[in-house]
Order: structure tokens, then C-alpha cells, then sequence
């Protein structure tokens, strides 16, 4: 697995994700190899834009506070993606599809990682920045999403492949946005 042909896999269904299939990677090496350093990201911007210019963000939050924000989300990221693989795995049942869960794990271990790109951005001190970055990200995300349902699902069917990927778009929205309530609350 390639990091760098998740640009090329946003927008094929077979760059990228044929590799991705062949080689087959397990599920502790996409988390060592592509979960876990990516991950780090979010957290160590974070910590770097809430200790260095927080009040552009949040006005009135301490670095400490923003300091232990990322320690929290870096916790609830690793979290999130076994999450997200196991309700990737219910909407695939849901949808009389016969998959395992690694299909499922390497979907939401691949989809957030625009996202986590995207928090680089928090090295500029602007807010539109980080708001406009982080909604390309979000529909950077939401087409590996649909080619990945195509591809680790062996699905041909547009409605139905369309139908999956909402819904498990919709699921990691709303998973990110949690993750978004852990920085704001502390």
C-alpha cells in the first residue's frame, strides 16, 4: 500500500485499489503503516496551532487546554477507525453483501486520509483556511469512500454502491464531528 496513490484512488476504481487488494495487507499492518502515523497528525497540529495561536480558533482556551484536546482526540481517532470498520461492516450486511470484516477495516482505515492530510493546514493561522482545506478533504474522503465500496466490495451496481457509500459517509461525518466536539469542549 501506496499513500501516495490515495490521490489517484479518489477518483479511479481500479488505480490503487487493485494494488491495494493484491497485496492484501492485514489489518495490523494497515493500522501500524497507515492508521496509527496518520493519525498522529490531527493531534500534533493541534497541539502545535492551540499552543502557538488557539485564540484564532477558540478565544479564551489555555494551550494546556488545547495540549490535552489533542491527547484526547488522538485516543478517540484510534478508536474511531475500528468503529467505522465494524458499522462499514453492518452497512454491508444490511445490504445482503457477503464481506469480511478486513474489506471493511482497510475501507476506514483508507477513507479518513484526506482528513488527517488536511489538518496541516492548522500550520497557517486561519480559520476559512482550515474550513475550506477541511471540506476538501471531507469530499476527498467521501469519493474514496465510493470507489472503495466498488473496489473492496466487488460491487457493479451504481445505486446500490451510491446508497453504501452515504450511508457510510454520513456515519464517518458524524464520527468526525464528534471527534471535532472532543477539541472544542476542552
Amino acid at each position: 500500500m501506496n499513500v501516495l496513490q490515495i490521490p489517484r484512488m479518489i477518483f479511479s476504481f481500479s488505480e490503487g485499489w487493485d494494488d491495494l487488494i493484491r497485496f492484501h495487507p492485514s489489518i495490523a499492518r494497515l493500522f501500524a503503516l497507515v492508521v496509527l502515523p496518520l493519525s498522529l497528525l490531527p493531534p500534533a497540529m493541534i497541539y502545535y496551532a492551540g499552543g502557538s495561536y488557539g485564540e484564532v480558533f477558540v478565544r479564551g482556551v489555555t494551550p494546556e487546554q488545547w495540549h490535552v484536546a489533542a491527547g484526547i482526540f488522538f485516543l478517540a481517532e484510534l478508536l474511531t477507525v475500528p468503529i467505522m470498520a465494524w458499522l462499514i461492516h453492518l452497512v454491508a450486511r444490511a445490504n445482503n453483501m457477503t464481506t469480511d470484516y478486513h474489506a471493511c477495516f482497510t475501507l476506514a482505515a483508507i477513507a479518513p486520509v484526506p482528513l488527517w492530510i488536511s489538518s496541516l493546514t492548522l500550520f497557517v493561522p486561519s480559520l476559512a483556511v482550515g474550513v475550506v482545506v477541511g471540506a476538501l478533504g471531507l469530499l476527498c474522503s467521501v469519493g474514496l469512500i465510493y470507489r472503495g465500496v466498488f473496489a473492496l466490495f466487488s460491487m457493479r451496481e451504481d445505486v446500490k454502491a451510491f446508497q453504501m457509500a452515504t450511508v457510510i459517509a454520513g456515519a464517518g461525518l458524524f464520527m468526525w464531528l464528534i471527534l471535532m466536539q472532543i477539541v472544542l469542549i476542552r
